[in-house]
């Protein structure tokens, strides 16, 4: 088995196992690796947000004739008490956060904090495990941290900074800074996933990934 990282942090936690680090060259230079290296199945357990990584992974299989399955852990759904705002893009995050609040807390990583460059009268802080880069909010404080957080840290950050709105991106996973936001009646702009390719099988769970590598192996050694 091979995992394949994007490279986009320098000291990112390591999957055991033979690991590339760094990107393929889009469609075409994927296409050219999944050959030379006679892959025999891709799965794609990118980031719900990796759209471009997906969309390439789609093309490439298509081009090759290699199984394609996309890993990804179901999203999260508003429960009672939640004052949820979904927007279907970051720039629409953008545009509403002046109706909602002035101090605003994002979680939507690094690369994402340009969208918010140019929203007049807020104030921010993010967290990322590294600092982003320009452009940014003129009122930007930054937390370089890497989770998990849990639920009391995040009530005690939301408190500590006076936040009264909080963005992310509808990633799934740990729900604490959604639940603290719940707690303090604090409004949270969730900003909807990228659509999937058509046509190819999605699964929630790693163990619902190797079953479908097991029958694959099992249809490969069938001769069907």
């Amino acid at each position: 088995m091979i995992s394949s990282l994007a490279g986009r942090t320098r000291s990112p936690l390591l999957p055991p196992g033979e690991v590339r680090i760094g990107g393929f060259g889009g469609v075409a230079g994927l296409t050219s690796y999944l050959t030379s290296t006679g892959i025999d199945a891709v799965i794609d357990a990118t980031h719900p947000f990796a759209a471009t990584m997906t969309s390439h992974a789609a093309a490439a299989c298509a081009a090759t004739g290699t199984p394609l399955l996309i890993l990804r852990r179901p999203g999260w759904t508003a429960g009672p008490g939640d004052r949820w705002h979904r927007v279907p893009s970051l720039s629409a995050a953008a545009a509403l956060l002046p109706s909602l609040g002035e101090r605003v807390f994002l979680t939507t990583g690094r690369q994402s904090i340009a969208a918010f460059a140019d929203v007049p009268g807020c104030w921010f802080v993010s967290r990322s495990v590294e600092p982003p880069a320009p452009p940014m909010p003129a009122r930007l404080e930054v937390i370089l941290d890497r989770g998990p957080f849990g639920f009391e840290a995040e009530r005690s950050l939301l408190l500590s900074y006076a936040v009264d709105v909080l963005v992310t991106k509808d990633s799934g996973g740990s729900t604490a800074k959604l639940d603290a936001a719940r707690t303090l009646d604090v409004p949270v702009v969730v900003v909807d996933r990228p659509p999937l390719p058509d046509g190819v099988p999605v699964v929630a769970t790693v163990d619902a990934a190797v079953q479908w590598l097991d029958q694959l192996e099992a249809l490969t050694q069938s001769g069907t």
